[in-house]
């Protein structure tokens, strides 16, 4: 792989030079700050930029999106001595793909330069991002954590998937599908969140199979406290770059770590019952997000739990909180779903021919890459509405 190294530092450059030319890379070496990226994505067209010496203002990272813009070939990797979350993020937008300490430790420079060839080899393209799926239920014991979890499993045979539970006092996502405690959670990433990247990342998650990862929530609810918007938000910007697949379990409080994460959602995924407070609990949340304005493109309710003995159907509810959203059902079978649930294990292993299982097979071959929506933040929003 071609790589270019841009430093301040003559012995880092030397260092990183000799790690990665010892594993057959083209390396090349430029002494100086992040101002020399332009000119030297131009001429030398490398595949990916190492660029040492970033500190933590946002206000740096100007001439790294311009590079990430126009040669989005070109994958960049900042090296940090100090990074806080803020700084994760903003680089995450401006298109960087991993940061690492300065000076990096070898193996994960090594590690990090791999992923990257990785990438190339398949030919897939360096920037695109995968699908983030917001799931939050209507009412307390819709089923959104089990949905969530389940059509984890179903993309898992196909695709990367990150399930992130962000339910954070009480969230029990990881136990639908797997009996033992995790040994890392989410709180302790976010702890040290100046170590992100995506081996950090995955480190730290439940590998349930290898296409499905689970990031937990905290065992502790003091530590809970202690995870802010802020490092979730980080975490999720990096996820969908290496992930096909990230979803999110939300619990049912709207605060502003949820706003943050519906804002990021290219699904936003309600769950209801067909009973009469589900259903009203539905219109009050459906018109916050038309407020909000979120495009109705991308919210996907669904009713859960349905049978045609109700009398209350999708008809009924389509008629009374969204005639004109996309709305999907699932059946109802409550025997063979307690008993997955029971026995911490999906629904497609404990009862494969279950409806159930079939429609969430159905909605995972349904679910295509297709770019992110833009549609701005809340507060963005807000003062534009303002």
């Amino acid at each position: 792989m071609k790589i270019a190294i841009i430093s301040p530092n003559t012995i880092h450059l030397q260092e990183m030079a000799q790690v990665l030319q010892q594993r057959s890379h083209q390396v090349r070496t430029f002494e100086g700050g992040k101002t020399r990226m332009p000119a030297i994505a131009e001429q030398e067209r490398p595949d990916l930029m190492l660029v040492d010496g970033m500190c933590c203002d946002p206000a740096d990272l100007a001439p790294v999106e311009s590079v990430t813009n126009r040669y989005p070939r070109t994958a960049v990797l900042l090296l940090c001595a100090q990074q806080t979350p803020e700084f994760l993020l903003q680089a995450m937008r401006a298109g960087v793909r991993e940061v690492l300490p300065s000076p990096p430790p070898p193996q994960a420079l090594l590690d990090a330069v791999q992923r990257m060839a990785a990438k190339l080899q398949d030919g897939a393209p360096l920037r695109v991002q995968g699908q983030t799926m917001a799931f939050l239920p209507c009412k307390g014991g819709a089923g959104a954590t089990f949905l969530a979890t389940n059509l984890g499993w179903a993309l898992a045979r196909n695709h990367s998937v990150l399930l992130i539970d962000l339910n954070l006092q009480f969230g029990d996502a990881l136990a639908y599908l797997h009996e033992g405690k995790p040994a890392s959670t989410l709180a302790d990433v976010a702890r040290d969140i100046h170590r992100l990247d995506a081996s950090f990342l995955t480190a730290s998650t439940v590998k349930l199979t290898p296409g499905l990862h689970v990031l937990a929530a905290p065992e502790d609810v003091i530590h809970a406290m202690e995870v802010e918007p802020g490092h979730v938000e980080a975490i999720v910007q990096l996820a969908a770059v290496h992930y096909e697949f990230v979803l999110l379990d939300l619990g049912r409080v709207l605060d502003p770590l949820a706003l943050r994460m519906l804002d990021k959602a290219q699904h936003i995924v309600p769950v209801l019952l067909p009973n009469v407070p589900a259903v009203r609990n539905a219109q009050k949340l459906l018109r916050m997000f038309h407020d909000l304005g979120y495009p109705e493109g991308r919210l996907h309710p669904v009713l859960n739990r349905v049978d045609r003995r109700h009398e209350i159907g999708l008809p009924e509810v389509r008629r009374t909180v969204g005639p004109d959203l996309q709305w999907r059902t699932i059946s109802d079978a409550p025997q063979e779903v307690q008993a997955a649930v029971n026995a911490g294990v999906p629904l497609a292993e404990s009862s494969r021919g279950s409806a159930v299982a079939r429609e969430l097979a159905a909605w995972a071959e349904q679910l295509l890459p297709r770019p992110q929506e833009e549609g701005g933040g809340f507060l963005n929003r807000l003062f534009r509405r303002a």
